[in-house]
């Protein structure tokens, strides 16, 4: 005999009526699935997110691959290279090519066929030893700037401001390609996994040293010189974004700052404006709020008023 419940009603009837609100439910969702301007397509071609992600683990271990291979045997040989280079090509170019397809679908452009996300994903492939004579020089950066650093291995290995560059200076590569959606994702991810977020077009030279991390945010257009050490916490972006007349934001233009070779930014500081340069070799302290541009060789400082007060007597008002 079924179970009554207070009211009258079985646990039956209790159940039925939850799945005729899921089904309900189901409905709604799906009509607003088909409305607006985030419609869902009915055969979707998109990057695999996590397909994405793989790739990102194989291009580490074929630029380092003693460091990021685990603990299975390593072939270092041309060979062995090719094999990994040969899966990892398939691969990417068909990722290239759903990401390209996706850009068709909602422009007027005409789609490029496979063989153009093979020839994109050649060209990227070639430039892998490119790439690793900059990241190379990336490591030695944060070897000579962190005495906290005891070898390359660790920061290879340890370092979330050096895996947040490797993965820009690939997506970079990507993004000067013309390759839609598949840089940002990966510049992302590496924001999920370090705090750290580097757009990826933005363009950022030889021995880049990001020390900690957390918290740094580095725009689209801005633009890195040599020699560059930034802090936890610092922000190279945006002032306010100009308008057209309809409203809509104005995309296309240099926003954020440039940074000239050898410039030291310590965290928490605030850079900002497509105009603001940082001349070579200055400095910006720590908290700074920067909108104007900085001559060679300067120093920003911010100095809050800090009070100092002496301990208070046993026994006096306020006293522990």
């Amino acid at each position: 005999m079924a179970h009554e419940l207070e009211d009258g009603r079985t646990a039956s009837d209790e159940l039925g009526s939850a799945m005729e609100r899921v089904v309900q439910a189901a409905e709604r969702l799906h009509a607003a699935q088909q409305e607006g301007d985030l419609r869902e397509p009915l055969a979707p071609r998109y990057p695999d997110y996590e397909r994405v992600v793989r790739l990102i683990g194989k291009l580490r271990r074929v630029l380092f691959p003693g460091h990021y291979s685990g603990r299975q045997a390593v072939r270092l040989d041309p060979t062995a290279l090719n094999e990994r280079l040969g899966d990892i090509f398939w691969d990417l170019a068909d990722e290239i090519h759903s990401a390209r397809a996706h850009a068709c679908d909602t422009s007027t452009s005409l789609c490029p066929e496979l063989s153009w996300a093979q020839s994109v994903a050649a060209a990227f492939l070639a430039e892998l030893p490119r790439i690793r004579a900059m990241l190379c020089d990336d490591v030695h950066a944060a070897y000579d700037g962190d005495p906290a650093a005891k070898s390359y291995d660790e920061i290879l290995l340890a370092y979330p401001g050096f895996f947040a560059v490797l993965v820009y200076r690939l997506a970079h590569e990507l993004w000067v390609r013309g390759v839609p959606l598949i840089p940002r994702m990966m510049t992302e991810y590496a924001h999920s996994v370090t705090g750290i977020d580097i757009h990826p077009g933005a363009q950022i030279g030889r021995s880049f040293f990001i020390d900690h991390g957390t918290g740094v945010v580095i725009g689209e257009t801005a633009v890195i010189g040599d020699r560059v050490k930034l802090y936890q916490g610092v922000t190279i972006g945006a002032l306010s974004f100009p308008k057209d007349e309809s409203g809509a934001l104005i995309r296309n233009q240099k926003r954020h700052p440039t940074l000239e070779d050898d410039v030291v930014v310590y965290s928490g500081a605030t850079i900002l404006g497509g105009a603001t340069v940082i001349g070579r070799g200055a400095v910006i302290g720590g908290n700074c709020w920067v909108t104007e541009s900085v001559p060679a060789g300067a120093m920003v400082l911010h100095r809050p008023t800090v009070e100092l007060r002496p301990p208070r007597e046993p026994g006096a008002p306020g006293a522990r």
